[in-house]
């Protein structure tokens, strides 16, 4: 199988085998004109298996916070002109602000429709996060 490299856009490397296609919706790239290549269960020295994504756009604005929260392993990598320019390691999150949408039909969210789903990270060992407005948990 032959994959090119792309000149221009992202690579998400390094996400733990299983997440690509979650990340491939949450992160809206199913909506994308461009080229989108998506690798699943891939050897990897360290890992193992891993699924890679790459994403061949010029300008894309990606959300970090939705990769860590989904996996906070992952590497993104920033293309430009063939080169790799810039890596960031993604992190677990502290906050979420519309990424996560608050289950509990009590919740101030579940009547208002306007007002924003927002959840604080309370135990990062378990990725444990919950809602400010009730304390409804949820995880990732």
């Amino acid at each position: 199988m032959k994959i090119d490299s792309i000149q221009n856009g992202i690579v998400l490397d390094h996400i733990t085998a299983g997440n690509a296609m979650r990340l491939y919706y949450d992160l809206g790239l199913d909506k994308l004109d461009c080229s989108v290549a998506m690798m699943q269960n891939v050897k990897s020295g360290k890992m193992g298996k891993k699924d890679i994504i790459k994403v061949d756009m010029a300008e894309y604005d990606i959300n970090f916070d939705v990769i860590g929260y989904i996996d906070p392993g992952v590497t993104v990598c920033i293309i430009k002109d063939g080169v790799t320019v810039e890596k960031k390691k993604v992190a677990l999150p502290t906050k979420l602000v519309n990424i996560q949408k608050c289950k509990n039909p009590r919740c101030i969210t579940a009547i208002e429709p306007n007002i924003p789903h927002i959840f604080k990270l309370t135990d990062p060992e378990k990725r444990v996060y919950r809602c400010i407005y009730c304390e409804d948990s949820a995880r990732s």
